[in-house]
């Protein structure tokens, strides 16, 4: 039972991102080449930050020197990569007992410095992480006259009813 937050946090992550990847996917050709590669980016950074703390999960090194990719992948090759990694944290997460949850992590930063966190504080963290930059994202498109997508846990809540 104490999985369960960290399940819907999951859940709530997994809805909202392919919720602004949809409205993204709908109007990045209709951003200028700027925003364009803006939106790119944030939407890496995401991604990237996923991906690091998945492996860092796992025990396993990630490879990235920075919180963002070497190259900057495509519009698709983002989306598939965010549907897999969603998919993993929902599994993930599922799989976990309250053992688990609270068993400490050691890894390192990007910046090579030593951190430790919780699994649950990692799980935190990466739904956290998203949201805050997803609003950076929604922002833009509101900018620039597009309608965000909808990313707040009562949004979820109504969509889930």
């Amino acid at each position: 039972m104490a999985q369960q937050p960290y399940a819907q946090l999951i859940d709530i992550k997994r809805w909202a991102d392919h919720g602004l990847y949809d409205v993204v996917g709908r109007n990045l050709d209709r951003l200028s080449p700027e925003d364009a590669s803006l939106m790119l980016l944030v939407l890496d950074h995401i991604h990237t930050v996923d991906l690091i703390f998945q492996h860092h999960l796992l025990g396993r090194p990630h490879g990235f020197k920075a919180a963002r990719s070497e190259a900057l992948p495509t519009f698709e090759a983002l989306a598939e990569g965010m549907r897999k990694v969603d998919d993993w944290y929902a599994d993930y997460v599922a799989a976990l007992g309250p053992p688990e949850l609270e068993e400490p992590v050691d890894f390192a930063f990007t910046s090579g410095k030593p951190a430790r966190m919780r699994r649950g504080e990692i799980l935190l963290h990466v739904c956290m992480h998203g949201t805050y930059h997803r609003g950076n994202a929604g922002a833009l498109l509101q900018l620039r006259g597009f309608a965000p997508s909808r990313d707040s846990v009562t949004d979820f809540l109504e969509y889930a009813a």
